[in-house]
């Protein structure tokens, strides 16, 4: 192998001069130093970006939740396409029945979701508390054969 021209020491401060070039180009104090407004103008444009990335966090954590709840409207808007489609059927089916039972299909009046009536749900039936006169009395197994 050939000898490099330059000792060690040598190689080592250009190395160390561009070092202490970006150290020192790096340097918030030296700069705040040197020009103020530049350092001002760097926080605020810190400021800036930190609090930009904080909305666009909170807007994609409110469009995923838009998105979820739309996934939901839209599953309760198709459930209730399907639940038309089949009571149309079921009027459609209920139509045609009352026409070939009644001989007279000009005195049935045709249906429309206008006409319809919509009932609450019922409710459900409360369990019964037992007869007060009832209550006394204690039952017992009948055995088999009598």
């Amino acid at each position: 192998m050939a000898a490099s021209p330059l000792p060690r020491s040598q190689k080592r401060l250009p190395e160390l001069r561009s070092l202490r070039l970006i150290e020192g180009s790096l340097s918030a104090r030296r700069i705040e130093r040197q020009a103020p407004w530049l350092a001002s103008l760097h926080r605020i444009s810190t400021g800036a970006l930190v609090g930009l990335g904080l909305s666009m966090l909170g807007l994609s954590a409110l469009t995923l939740h838009w998105q979820n709840q739309w996934a939901h409207s839209f599953t309760q808007l198709e459930a209730s396409k399907t639940l038309e489609h089949r009571m149309q059927e079921a009027s459609a089916v209920l139509e045609q029945h009352h026409l070939s039972v009644v001989r007279r299909p000009g005195l049935l009046e045709p249906t429309s979701s206008e006409k319809l009536i919509h009932l609450p749900e019922p409710k459900a039936p409360r369990p019964r508390s037992p007869l007060p006169l009832l209550a006394g009395f204690q039952l017992r197994a009948i055995p088999a054969g009598y």
